[in-house]
């Protein structure tokens, strides 16, 4: 959207119960938007809501769910109006190695962060496309540049989520409609704090949503940040694999590793 994120309209947020989306909620609804987020804690958008009385409003359903994810987006437009905006960052993170690798958790977190996105664009690309206008964000992230130990199921997901997005954003323009993927370094959040390894780069969940909105009121198809994060993964995705296998062979923790003896 190329024009100030001001003025009174309506955006979509998933995930909005804590994190990037929390925070972007409330700088939205400070610039006069009407913010309706979405999480599975009812009690934690409520608590968000009341933030920002009039402004903020909750709906409360799980992304997983696509009935519940169409039915929440018809709900939001016959109360609220016309979404101008939907902001996608529901998703969670699993840890996995070779030695501990469970499909099963490959599957749900697949179901959550691809999936999950999937029925919240279906819910709202028919409409926009149907009124040949929109603004569609989802977040992905660095980590879906390049596979990286320990973050190999996480880092598949979101990788998923840019090829997809990358795909849809000609054919959404011809229709009027716009779409940008958000990829983020390391955020300062919830999720990150169950991390127990050096996170460099790390930024505040205020900075990221400086930035993402930033982004929104630009054309440009990606938006990422902090900038050093983006320079390091984008230059080791850019590397031969002998080079780039070399690097993250030493990112290697003693419990990822595989005993080369056996």
């Amino acid at each position: 959207m190329a024009e100030t994120i001001t003025g009174r309209r309506l955006a979509w947020i998933t995930g909005a119960s804590s994190g990037i989306g929390r925070a972007v909620a409330l700088k939205l609804a400070d610039r006069g938007w009407q913010v309706a987020v979405s999480a599975r804690s009812g009690a934690k958008l409520e608590a968000l809501a009341a933030e920002r009385p009039g402004l903020i409003h909750a709906y409360v359903l799980d992304i997983t769910e696509g009935e519940s994810v169409r039915d929440a987006a018809l709900n939001i437009e016959q109360s609220l109006g016309p979404i101008d905006l939907a902001l996608f960052s529901a998703g969670g993170y699993v840890r996995e190695s070779a030695r501990r690798f469970d499909a099963e958790k490959l599957a749900e977190l697949f179901n959550l962060n691809v999936v999950g996105t999937g029925h919240a664009l279906q819910a709202v690309m028919a409409p926009m496309i149907a009124r040949r206008r929109g603004h569609i964000a989802v977040v992905a992230s660095v980590a879906g540049y390049i596979g990286l130990p320990g973050g190999g199921v996480y880092g598949a997901t979101k990788s998923a989520l840019i090829t997809l997005c990358e795909a849809l954003r000609p054919q959404l323009e011809r229709e009027g409609v716009v779409l940008q993927v958000i990829n983020p370094g390391f955020v300062d959040t919830p999720m990150t704090k169950t991390n127990d390894f050096p996170m460099p780069f790390l930024i505040k969940e205020d900075e990221a949503a400086d930035a993402i909105i930033k982004g929104l009121e630009s054309s440009r198809f990606e938006i990422v940040f902090p900038w050093k994060m983006k320079v390091a993964m984008k230059l080791l995705a850019a590397l031969p694999y002998p080079i780039s296998l070399a690097i993250t062979r030493r990112m290697l923790r003693k419990e990822d590793a595989i005993d080369s003896k056996r």
